[in-house]
């Protein structure tokens, strides 16, 4: 929308421009023009000025014609020569003579709404005047009438963009809404079956002691009962409404990061914490200890390097936490679609009880609390930053 309005303004601003700058050079040409043609000859009380003629303007010759110009002759000790007042009364011989002994010394200009050209004729300085009164009107209304025209249309096309984004819109939020609402309504309903399932294979490899088969079926229902809990993490983090506290967030990044820790050496990698003391945020404790121990998690299983860096700062009115590590640089259209449900980057890791839906949890907890996630990934670095307001 803001664009469109941008675009709007910018396109009536050019065609106003590009009309003040034609009407311009219009009217120069026509001042310089009638300085050409200018000429004094001998007359009974004096020097007198013949209206321009001989060859035709450049343009329409209607417009030179009809009009105005006056002009001052003025002698080299600064006498009157001759005084051309266009047969109007609007400006008298005095008031042009005022005007030229002023701007003499200059070559062109404006001096109110006439325009001037100064010109060295035989004997004598010539200061010719095109009177631009009807043209500075027309150019003021064409402004307004450009304004007001503008602002209807922007009006209109504001109203027409917001319904059509609605109507374009509205199928997308609906099919998100339903989404969403099936992703809940299935983990519950699997939540059980899961649960009874593994149950049973408890109690059967307890009568039966060590089976192949069992253990299978007692593996594979410990990964859909781990996809069933993530799923109703997401569905928790997105649609339930949790209630609210302050939250030490520097404590529970403390402590994540000291539970990362055993994992991380198990690995051959080390945690280097750099946290601001005392950042506390309005929200939900175990939906923000979700957040850094999904992000951890996520940097400890990809980070090639021995090194991971955890920092918290204040920045204004916001937390703002990064954690980084070395690893493989993930392509730009990848990066696009990290925080997408089921999205992996390495699909081999499929199998590891990782789903792709970490990364969407925490996108989901850091807007659940007004805040927001990023990625980038350069220079053999990926770093997440999560910037959460303060609002305590």
């Amino acid at each position: 929308m803001g664009s469109l309005v941008l675009l709007l303004v910018v396109t009536l601003a050019a065609i106003l421009l590009a009309n003040a700058r034609e009407t311009r050079r219009r009217s120069a040409e026509m001042l310089r023009e009638y300085v050409e043609e200018y000429s004094l000859r001998p007359g009974p009380e004096g020097f007198v000025a013949p209206p321009p003629g001989g060859t035709r303007p450049p343009f329409d010759a209607r417009v030179f014609e009809l009009s105005t110009f006056y002009a001052v002759a003025l002698a080299e000790d600064g006498s009157v020569l001759a005084v051309d007042t266009g047969m109007k009364d609007v400006y008298s011989a005095e008031e042009l003579t005022a005007l030229a002994r002023d701007v003499r010394d200059r070559a062109s200009g404006r001096v109110g709404t006439l325009l001037f050209q100064t010109a060295q004729k035989d004997g004598y300085t010539l200061v010719a005047f095109l009177d631009n009164t009807v043209t500075d009107s027309g150019m003021q209304t064409l402004l307004r009438q450009i304004l007001i025209v503008g602002a209807a249309a922007i009006v209109v096309l504001s109203v027409v963009s917001v319904e059509l984004s609605k109507r374009i819109i509205r199928p997308l939020e609906e099919n998100d809404r339903r989404q969403k609402q099936f992703i809940s309504d299935a983990s519950h309903e699997l939540k059980t079956p899961v649960s009874v399932i593994d149950a049973n294979a408890e109690l059967l490899s307890r009568e039966l002691g060590e089976n192949e088969w069992l253990a299978n079926i007692r593996y594979e229902s410990e990964r859909m009962g781990e996809l069933v809990r993530q799923l109703l993490d997401l569905s928790r983090a997105e649609n339930a409404e949790t209630p609210t506290e302050p939250v030490d967030f520097s404590r529970v990044l403390a402590g994540e990061a000291l539970a990362f820790e055993s994992l991380a050496f198990e690995k051959g990698r080390t945690i280097v914490s750099d946290i601001e003391e005392d950042i506390r945020i309005q929200g939900s404790g175990a939906q923000l200890t979700q957040l850094a121990s999904v992000l951890l998690d996520n940097a400890v299983r990809h980070a090639t390097g021995a090194e991971i860096a955890l920092s918290l700062r204040r920045q204004a009115h916001s937390a703002v936490l990064c954690v980084s590590n070395e690893g493989d640089e993930i392509p730009p259209e990848q990066l696009a679609h990290l925080f997408d449900r089921f999205y992996r980057v390495d699909e081999a890791r499929g199998g590891e009880g990782h789903y792709g839906l970490g990364l969407s949890i925490a996108k989901a907890v850091a807007e659940k609390h007004g805040g927001s996630v990023a990625v980038e990934s350069r220079e053999g670095r990926v770093v997440f930053t999560v910037t959460l307001p303060i609002k305590i």
